[in-house]
């Protein structure tokens, strides 16, 4: 599966080399674009793609400029420069940035079909240089599955401490880290499941965890993930945990509930309950909280029997004006100004 960048300000330039890579029939994890280098890089820093293709004359950022800054964050970025007639000689600077293939405008069919044959050569070459025995996966699966089967938690971290280990003498490049940690990531997972007795689902991005650290934090969460959910059915526990969490915190609203109380009342580690949550929700139990508050104000903002700070104690904020900066930054105007917006009197 490969992972595509491209980068050029005309629009239909865009448009229409996404769709001789779609029509290529390669396989694809993600084919994303830019409309400048700036852009361009921050997409780089999100998810590292396998080719990089740019223009050179772009705003804000220059292709030169973008080739330069992929080259150092990642050597094995594959970049390709596609450029004018007249740009020829000064996308040739990119030489010493790692580019080796060029393309002048307009982009033939045939032209970008030979690019991209040669690009996945020199990608599969590299791969095949960058890898971990199946054995050795194997191997670290079959000691995450009995340490999360058996709900031995000091274990896996000491599994996991030794895969961090091993895998580290490995040598792999930056953008293969991810995706050996999610091959075992599905591997821990069929072995789970093929137990038959709970379905277990922990989500590991390995996409949007291309940096070495990212994807091992991420794989690391997702298996105390895999522990807490496996412990809680274990249990008997009938409620989903986050749900009860979701319960608690809005049957609490009037008073500042801590991250540590809702674990405790749900019976899970105050840790593994905030990776849980924060993969549940795609929000922080604090952004969450602060989002509930803020649209129960605004529910009673509505009414006009409550007083403004009455309703802030009603949604836990005994100091008035923290009360009101919050609301303005949830809802962009102050809690009178909001009344005013529905005919009220503040």
């Amino acid at each position: 599966m490969y992972r595509i960048l491209i980068a050029d300000d005309e629009p239909m330039i865009r448009r229409g080399l996404q769709k001789l890579v779609e029509q290529s029939g390669i396989p694809l994890a993600s084919i994303r674009t830019a409309e400048n280098g700036e852009t361009a890089l921050r997409l780089i820093r999100e998810e590292r793609p396998d080719f990089l293709f740019t223009d050179i004359r772009m705003p804000k950022m220059d292709g030169l400029e973008l080739c330069r800054a992929a080259a150092e964050m990642d050597a094995d970025i594959q970049t390709v420069v596609i450029s004018g007639y007249g740009d020829f000689e000064y996308a040739q600077k990119c030489v010493s940035y790692g580019v080796k293939e060029y393309l002048l405008k307009p982009v033939s069919i045939g032209q970008f079909r030979d690019v991209l044959q040669k690009l996945i050569r020199v990608s599969t070459k590299l791969r095949t240089e960058s890898f971990v025995p199946v054995t050795k996966l194997e191997s670290w699966a079959t000691g995450l599955d009995e340490a999360v089967w058996t709900l031995q938690e000091e274990e896996l971290g000491k599994v996991l401490e030794r895969i961090r280990e091993e895998l580290g003498s490995f040598g792999l490049k930056p953008n293969r880290h991810g995706e050996v940690l999610a091959e075992l990531h599905a591997l821990l997972i069929r072995r789970l499941n093929t137990r038959d007795v709970f379905e277990l689902h922990a989500a590991f991005d390995e996409a949007g965890a291309a940096a070495p650290e990212a994807a091992w934090s991420g794989f690391c969460g997702s298996c105390r993930v895999l522990f807490g959910e496996l412990r809680s059915k274990r249990k008997g526990r009938v409620k989903d945990p986050v749900e009860e969490a979701k319960g608690y915190i809005e049957d609490h609203l009037a008073r500042e509930v801590s991250l540590e109380e809702v674990a405790e009342h749900i019976g899970l580690n105050p840790s593994y309950f905030s990776q849980l949550f924060k993969q549940s929700t795609q929000e922080t139990f604090v952004q969450y909280r602060t989002r509930r508050r803020m649209e129960k104000a605004k529910k009673l903002l509505q009414l006009p029997h409550y007083r403004i700070t009455d309703i802030s104690g009603e949604v836990g904020y005994a100091d008035h004006p923290h009360f009101t900066k919050t609301f303005k930054k949830y809802a962009g105007c102050l809690p009178s100004e909001f009344r005013q917006k529905l005919g009220m009197d503040s």
